[in-house]
């Protein structure tokens, strides 16, 4: 049985399988050719986190697909609390064809899965967020159709965003830098790991001055500056996030032909200027609407040829 709680241990090729249905998917969607591949498959969604786009492109996915889905959000599931992870894994795994976690601890997503009867997705954790680098990759490819000659710059906190993106990057050819404050890049375990399983050592880079950062990318990509969990950590981050915003100053040292990506939600005004996010450069509604055709793609992977 298929797990997604991470990207590492996903091959480049079947990584690159994934995306290119995914825009199968997409263009069949377009055209009003969908499909009930997943007709009678149930998907759980877990959520201790709110969510717009996690939540609603994973059912609409399903509907579109032919199946169905029901969500607990973390009140009513309660992990941990009204009962143990491992009781819950083996009682809920039995109603649903595969489950979707959003919680705030990679290892409720770990301990979910050893337990769990089906396939198990990370919708987000601390660590990571693969589907939504699965859908970052689907909207670059889209702009560049040969992004393994092209730089992605990301500029802000290394985090779970920008970790599962590096993976993507690093797995499928592409350059990934990482532009943030001291202190917020990325841990040395993590790139041990990364080195070890997805790309050559030296591939990922680090470039703590977002200036000589942005003039290298092809792509600039932000995310909040405190997210979930964070707050009492937010009066430190905005001082030193602040000469890591994107406004027009810094996004004037881009080439003319740079493309701006955000997962959203976006804190106008903080890690990104209201101009810059809605000129036209910015893809991040694009983006935003690929996740649906990437997570669709990653459910038929999971039921059709992982069962």
């Amino acid at each position: 049985m298929r797990h997604v709680l991470e990207l590492l241990d996903w091959t480049d090729d079947e990584l690159d399988e994934l995306l290119k249905r995914a825009a199968r998917l997409k263009k069949a969607h377009a055209s009003r050719k969908d499909k009930p591949t997943l007709q009678g498959r149930v998907l759980g969604l877990i959520f201790e986190k709110p969510s717009l786009r996690t939540r609603v492109s994973f059912e609409a996915a399903m509907a579109q697909a032919g199946g169905s889905s029901f969500f607990m959000s973390g009140s009513e599931a309660a992990l941990g609390q009204r009962e143990t992870i491992a009781d819950f894994a083996r009682t809920l795994s039995q109603y649903a064809d595969a489950v979707v976690l959003r919680t705030f601890k990679h290892q409720t997503v770990e301990e979910f899965a050893r337990w769990s009867q089906c396939p198990v997705i990370n919708g987000l954790s601390d660590l990571y967020h693969p589907c939504q680098a699965l859908g970052d990759m689907l909207t670059i490819r889209e702009i560049f159709p040969n992004p393994t000659t092209k730089t992605v710059v990301f500029i802000g906190d290394g985090n779970n965003v920008a970790r599962s993106l590096a993976i993507v990057c690093g797995k499928l050819g592409v350059r990934f830098i990482l532009s943030a404050p001291k202190g917020y890049g990325f841990d040395p375990n993590f790139l041990r790991n990364v080195y070890a399983q997805a790309c050559p050592e030296g591939s990922l880079k680090s470039e703590p001055d977002p200036r000589k950062a942005i003039a290298q990318a092809d792509v600039v990509y932000t995310d909040v500056w405190t997210s979930m969990g964070q707050e009492d950590e937010a009066a430190e981050r905005q001082q030193r996030f602040e000469p890591y915003q994107i406004d027009s100053n810094l996004w004037r040292l881009a080439r003319k032909d740079v493309r701006l990506l955000h997962c959203l939600p976006a804190h106008r005004g903080e890690e990104v200027t209201e101009d810059v996010l809605e000129g036209p450069q910015s893809v991040v509604f694009q983006q935003a609407g690929n996740r649906l055709y990437a997570q669709k793609a990653l459910l038929e992977w999971l039921l059709l040829e992982n069962p």
